[in-house]
């Protein structure tokens, strides 16, 4: 075993070892309940525009990127555009594909900042609702050709919203490659952090996420990202397509 070999299984027993700590995942969830408070995933920028994610998923959304390698990246939500100029910097780096972005408003100063950007080259926007009969039309089109495809879904986080969107969009999703559901961790706060949203406990992401699994059997919770970030807002949200 050489010393590259060695180091990555000594990464893969760390990060295994996670799954077990219960102290460590304890003390991990009690930081992100607090900094959910203080709005701490407000305060990052990617290339200048406001990504609105925790730099813990930002670190494995680069991962999976490098490692699927895309063809099309599609993103519901685009809000201020940080996440996709994020991912047309990524594939830009590879030196291949595109970004299709999706929303239900796509703001006029934010649109601005976007198209006047330098990653604008690889980006495309759609201001509809992410589940219309005539968006996935559209993305129909943006799939066509295109032989590896990645999914990321940071829209509207109901229960019903989200599950029509992985039912929408897992069918454009590439085996080896991902669908990531972003604020699966919404389940996991309590009650008083919802109280002014349409989603809450036993209406958010994550429990699109266990329906969703329990009729497509294409797909599994891909723990290991999980485990290795242990911070993170996308608890069984990384869901990767295994058939």
């Amino acid at each position: 075993m050489n010393e590259i070999e060695q180091f990555n299984k000594e990464k893969e027993e760390r990060i295994n070892s996670y799954s077990n700590d219960k102290n460590f995942k304890e003390i991990s969830q009690k930081w992100l309940l607090e900094s959910f408070q203080k709005k701490y995933e407000y305060n990052f920028n990617w290339l200048g525009r406001p990504i609105i994610q925790f730099p813990f998923d930002i670190i494995a959304m680069q991962e999976i990127i490098w490692e699927v390698k895309p063809d099309l990246i599609i993103e519901t939500g685009i809000a201020h555009g940080g996440s996709i100029i994020f991912s047309a910097s990524m594939l830009e780096i590879i030196g291949k594909g595109e970004v299709l972005g999706i929303d239900i408003d796509i703001r006029k100063h934010n649109r601005t900042e976007i198209e006047n950007h330098t990653m604008s080259k690889r980006i495309s926007m759609i201001e509809s609702s992410s589940v219309s009969p005539e968006i996935i039309e559209k993305v129909e089109e943006f799939v066509s050709g295109k032989e590896k495809i990645l999914v990321f879904l940071d829209s509207n986080h109901t229960h019903e919203h989200v599950l029509q969107e992985l039912k929408l969009y897992s069918k454009f999703v590439s085996k080896g490659s991902y669908i990531v559901v972003f604020d699966t961790f919404v389940e996991d706060l309590p009650d008083e952090f919802s109280k002014d949203r349409p989603w809450g406990k036993g209406n958010n992401p994550k429990t699109a996420v266990w329906e969703f699994l329990s009729e497509n059997k294409n797909f599994e919770i891909d723990k290991f990202i999980e485990n290795k970030l242990i911070i993170t807002s996308v608890p069984d949200g990384f869901l990767k397509r295994i058939k």
